[in-house]
């Protein structure tokens, strides 16, 4: 079973960039048998689909950060990274990772926070002036 850790959180203004970590470790930590992705959840609302990767580095991402937000993996490092940039208000949020083992090809429609089966403990995003 993987874990999952994130960091990089913090206190943003509008219009800057962070950049989330996270870090994957225990026996079944092997990245290119995975589909990743990263959720956030804002207080009150349901768990949301940010963007996944598959282990080909194909990425999907949410319309509402299209073109802001980036992902990418170091399948060396076991590492999974969230560039975000032009932060808004309402990118304020509990940010987390997941993972799937996912041996069956593309993680396409893997979008739903029911189909991953591990995750970090998550980190806080915030942007305010």
């Amino acid at each position: 079973q993987v874990q999952l850790a994130e960091s990089g959180g913090g206190l943003v203004q509008p219009g800057g960039s962070l950049r989330l970590s996270c870090a994957a470790s225990g026996s079944g930590a092997t990245f290119n048998k995975y589909c990743l992705a990263w959720f956030r959840q804002a207080p009150g609302m349901e768990r949301e689909a940010v963007a996944n990767i598959e282990s080909t580095g194909r990425t999907r991402y949410a319309e509402y950060v299209k073109d802001r937000f980036t992902a990418s993996k170091d399948n060396a490092k076991n590492t999974l990274y969230l560039q975000m940039n032009s932060l808004k208000p309402e990118d304020t949020a509990m940010y987390y990772c997941a993972a799937r083992l996912w041996p069956f090809g593309s993680c396409w429609n893997l979008w739903s926070k029911n189909v991953y089966n591990a995750w970090g403990q998550g980190t806080q995003v915030t942007v305010s002036s």
